[in-house]
Formats: structure tokens, sequence, C-alpha cells
């Protein structure tokens, strides 16, 4: 079955914007193969954590935590702090995805990542279908992620010491954030989460990235308001 050539062409232009991404994607979904595998699942067990446990941040937290034989419901709450995120995500979607009907939303929501989400908000204003765009950046986050998460549960072992694939991690989020930092709300926001979140770099169960969110939020939507009055 093929889809129509307007969602045809939505749905490829999300795969096209997703592309530049994948050289940050690939070296951190490896990292989260590595982490489990360090933590003692075997391969297979890798790879089932990741496809049933999709979340990057959470998957290498939760791989930590095993290895420390932290008990699971503090491994389970721990990666639900790490993951409320996609609520204020989620409710940013809704006008977008209010007319999808539930039974397609629930596979939609699965594949909500911090990527996708950056893509959709910030798509092209001329985008026609931003729910086949984000269905489009998301399949492919999906099929890389999950390829490069095998690809470190296979290999990890030998993969050199010294290449800093940690070092991916940051940097992929820090080529989300840049090209959506367009005016004076966004990029007071940034820096105030940042410095929140650095300041409170102590706080457990990294608190620290939860806090910075709602600081970050509270002060860019001040100044956001701030701004609407003096127009």
């Amino acid at each position: 079955m093929t889809l129509p050539t307007a969602a045809g062409g939505a749905f490829r232009r999300g795969m096209r914007a997703f592309v530049p991404l994948i050289p940050g994607v690939v070296p951190f979904s490896m990292v989260a193969g590595i982490a489990a595998v360090q933590a003692g699942f075997t391969p297979l067990q890798s790879i089932a954590f990741s496809l049933i446990g999709y979340a990057g941040s959470a998957q290498l937290i939760a791989a930590q935590m095993f290895t420390g034989h932290s008990p699971t419901p503090l491994i389970v709450l721990a990666t639900l702090i790490v993951n409320l995120r996609f609520a204020m995500y989620s409710a940013s979607l809704l006008p977008i995805f209010g007319g999808v009907p539930l039974v397609r939303r629930w596979p939609l929501a699965y594949a909500l990542t911090d990527q996708s989400y950056a893509l959709t908000v910030g798509r092209p204003g001329t985008e026609g279908d931003p729910v086949r765009y984000y269905a489009g950046a998301s399949a492919l986050m999906w099929v890389t992620w999950q390829a490069g998460t095998a690809a470190g549960a296979l290999l990890g072992a030998r993969i050199p010491a010294s290449w800093p694939l940690e070092f991916a991690v940051p940097l992929s989020f820090i080529a989300l954030l840049m090209p959506v930092l367009r005016a004076r709300p966004q990029v007071t926001a940034a820096l105030v989460s940042a410095a929140a979140a650095v300041a409170a770099h102590g706080l457990p169960f990294r608190l620290n990235l939860i806090l910075g969110a709602v600081c970050g939020i509270a002060v860019g939507a001040a100044v956001q308001r701030r701004a609407g009055r003096r127009v």
C-alpha cells in the first residue's frame, strides 16, 4: 500500500529533515547498547530492552542503575522522572494530533523523541501535513536508533576504548537546540535552563534536568508575555 502523493511527500520530507541528525544519533545509540551489555544483559536482551524501553537517556540511566544493583522500583521511578519532559512535548503537540484517531496516536506517541519533537515544532511554515512529517522523522529516528543500539550491543567489546562515543550524547542535543533559538524568549529559556540544571547538578535521579526545564519554561514564558505587552 502506497501513500497518496501529498501524504507520501510529507513523510519523505520528515525523513529528509532527520538525515543531518544521523551522525549524532548513531554513536549515542551505540553507547546505549554498550551500556546495556555492560550492565549484564545479553546482546539479545539489550536489543529487546531498546525496543521496549525506547528512550535514550532513560536507557542509559536504567543500565547504570542495573549495574549498581539498584532496586527495580527505584529504576522505574528514575526513568519516569527523566522522561517527564515527554509530557511537556505531548502537550505541545496536542494541537497537531488532536484530530488523529486514538488507535493511530499510540504508535505516534511511542515514537516520540527529542529529535522528532524538535524537527516537528521547527518544521517549515509551509508544511501542510505535520502529522506525516512527524511520522517520517520518527520512523527514520527509530530505525537509526535500533540499528545503532544493536551494533553497540553486538560489537561493543570490539569498539576501541579511545573512541569518544559518549561525547556524541551532548552534541546530538546541541545540534537539536541551536536551530530553534530564534527569538529572545527562546534564548532566555535555554540559558536559564542550562544554568539551573548545572547549579542543581547534585540532585539525585537527574532531578536537575526537570528543575532546569521548569525554570527555563517559566522564565521564557514571562519574557514572552512581557514582549507581548510591549507590542
